[in-house]
């Protein structure tokens, strides 16, 4: 019975764990994104305003409209495509903050396949 109740009193400790989203500070600004594939960290750099992203990734460099859904949620629509995958809409959602990063999941629109990232403010 000990057992029960200290992994009951457990779990209600870590779901009452709140996390910052302090979302409006990550509107804009110049950001850097570091992934893995394949056992290779790959970094890309990229510039947000309120209307527009410029991502630089291995020396080329891409634009996306950004439209803000609210104020933890975008979508991003590259401009201009060079296959019928960058055609498609993603969506992306700051799912907690912390100091200069965010943590984030991001999907094609329209696509129940979700991904996570975490992206840090380097200005």
């Amino acid at each position: 019975m000990k057992k029960i109740t200290l992994l009951l009193f457990a779990v209600f400790i870590i779901s009452c764990n709140n996390h910052e989203r302090n979302c409006k500070d990550f509107r804009t600004g110049k950001f850097e994104f570091t992934q893995e594939i394949d056992g290779k960290k790959h970094t890309s750099t990229f510039t947000r305003t309120e209307n527009l992203q410029i991502e630089t990734y291995n020396g080329k460099t891409d634009t996306a409209s950004v439209r803000w859904v609210n104020d933890c949620e975008f979508i991003l629509q590259k401009l201009h495509p060079k296959n019928m995958t960058e055609e498609k809409a993603i969506s992306m959602k700051i799912l907690f903050t912390e100091k200069n990063r965010y943590t984030f999941e991001y999907c094609f629109v329209g696509s129940n396949k979700k991904e996570r990232g975490v992206v840090t403010k380097i200005e």
